[in-house]
């Protein structure tokens, strides 16, 4: 029996930017020179470009691409990024950090931030920061990777991400799938072609005639979905209800004395500001309601709240969160924007991208496009925007602050029923859960709940089989511990000059 499946010829993806890149490039690296792919997009049309933080997942997708990480990072003007500094979101005046990686040292009975619950809850123990070296290192402006050589020290559990320029990153990986053979087709699509009886895609129509044929099409062409929404109208799940805000405003500015290796997220009135230092620059934006706060205002908020002069003129931004109701539908699958879109807050955009890539590989369809494999992508990719919209949802909803009717109603909005219920039990007995796969840890729910003022009532009465002294020690060791390798990494500049600095940027 013959149990060899018709394969697909041609690859067409829709829309450059660091989706269609991305996509390219990871097709181009997995699919060995098997399939023709060809990347349509138009020096005309400009890209979104605003998600320059990453988390360290985006590790595996450049391991996959056997990337050099230095020659990455000269070529983007990256930065390294142990996290994210979170400003005024708790209360005014509160500040705490959202690091990668472990959180103390395992231990015992139970999660280590257990034995370190109990002891903060009797004014015993300090923030829960000073227990992950990433948090620390940054409060330092330090930085290194992680020693392989060391993995029972906290220099062996560094993690990070990265922090770069996007269409920079774009540029770095189209040079990478085109000497990979794929074919970029410059021109503005003008129509689309649809097969007669099942409305599958089969060709997109540049404006000067020209037609790009395919079997499978990639949509990477942003908000307006062109294959996804206007050609297959797949219909959009609306999310602003828990995610209010609706427009984003950036600008980049020169760079401040210190290169910090972390993301800053500031909450304003109406929204937040992110801050994101890069090699060359500093990316900064506003994320904010339209329904709470005026474009004039937002603007001028950003602008007088900039670290050095401004190196362009401020870009608005308009967005909805949600998702499209089939991230597959027919034989287009949509990857980016163009699939759904949660605001930067936890720089997940650029995830959500990679995931979309790695189900694809993973459900990749024959010509015959099983409707089962179909609606299992459909299945995971909807897991993952709703798990990534849950822990941002997180962050406004976990909220003290009642200075403008903003946040007002953030704090009394009703969430998800899932969200609520980790909350609820994080709110009993400090107990953290993943749900699946997930993308976020308990680490990293722990952080953003006690974070922004969430307090249990008690611990896992566990912890109370080792005595009160014991555990006392045991954090003061683990502090020690974290503080002294922090001293002993360099700073992040100075990493930076040393192993990764890019050439001067042409004025």
């Amino acid at each position: 029996m013959d149990m060899e499946q018709s394969k697909l010829k041609n690859i067409v993806i829709v829309g450059g930017g660091t989706a269609g890149w991305m996509t390219a490039s990871a097709l181009a690296k997995t699919l060995k020179g098997q399939y023709q792919i060809s990347l349509v997009e138009s020096d005309q049309i400009g890209t979104i470009g605003v998600g320059e933080a990453t988390i360290p997942m985006i590790n595996l997708f450049n391991r996959m691409l056997e990337l050099d990480e230095d020659e990455f990072m000269r070529q983007t003007q990256g930065t390294f990024k142990l996290g994210i500094e979170f400003v005024n979101w708790g209360r005014l005046g509160d500040r705490y950090y959202h690091g990668f990686g472990v959180i103390g040292q395992e231990t015992w009975t139970v999660d280590f931030y257990q034995y370190w619950l109990k002891q903060y809850l009797a004014g015993k123990a300090p923030e829960l920061d000073r227990f992950s070296i990433n948090n620390v290192a940054s409060m330092h402006n330090k930085f290194m990777r992680a020693q392989g050589d060391m993995p029972n020290s906290p220099l062996g559990q560094i993690i990070h991400a990265y922090q770069f320029d996007a269409g920079l990153y774009a540029k770095f990986l189209r040079g990478f799938s085109e000497a990979r053979g794929v074919q970029r087709i410059e021109g503005k699509i003008g129509g689309v072609r649809q097969r007669d009886g099942d409305g599958h895609v089969t060709a997109v129509v540049l404006e000067d005639g020209r037609q790009v044929e395919g079997d499978l099409f990639i949509d990477c062409s942003g908000f307006r979905g062109l294959l996804i929404e206007e050609t297959l109208k797949t219909g959009y799940e609306d999310w602003s209800h828990w995610l209010p805000c609706d427009t984003a405003i950036a600008v980049p500015c020169a760079n401040a004395a210190e290169l910090t290796p972390f993301t800053r997220a500031t909450a304003r009135k109406a929204g937040w500001q992110w801050r994101i230092p890069l090699q060359h620059r500093i990316g900064n934006g506003h994320v904010f309601s339209s329904r709470f706060m005026s474009e004039d205002e937002a603007s001028s908020i950003l602008m007088s709240n900039l670290d050095g002069e401004p190196l362009a003129d401020p870009r608005t931004v308009r967005f909805r969160t949600g998702k499209r109701k089939q991230a597959w539908n027919k034989n287009v699958v949509a990857i980016g924007l163009s699939c759904g879109f949660i605001e930067p807050l936890e720089s997940t955009s650029i995830h959500l991208i990679q995931m979309g890539i790695a189900h694809l590989l993973e459900y990749f369809p024959a010509a015959g496009f099983e409707a089962a494999d179909i609606r299992q992508y459909n299945r995971v990719m909807s897991d993952e925007y709703t798990w990534a919209r849950d822990f941002v949802i997180l962050h406004y909803k976990a909220t003290e602050r009642n200075d403008s009717p903003f946040w007002d109603y953030c704090r009394q909005m009703e969430v998800p029923e899932l969200l609520q219920h980790k909350m609820d039990l994080f709110r009993s007995n400090g107990r953290v859960f993943r749900e699946g796969t997930e993308l976020f840890t308990k680490n990293n729910w722990l952080q953003v709940m006690h974070g922004q003022r969430i307090r249990p009532q008690s611990y896992n009465p566990l912890v109370d089989l080792i005595s009160e002294q014991e555990i006392a020690g045991y954090l003061e060791e683990v502090t020690t511990v974290i503080r002294n390798c922090a001293e002993h990494m360099p700073l992040h500049s100075a990493y930076i000059a040393a192993h990764c600095a890019a050439k001067p940027a042409k004025m």
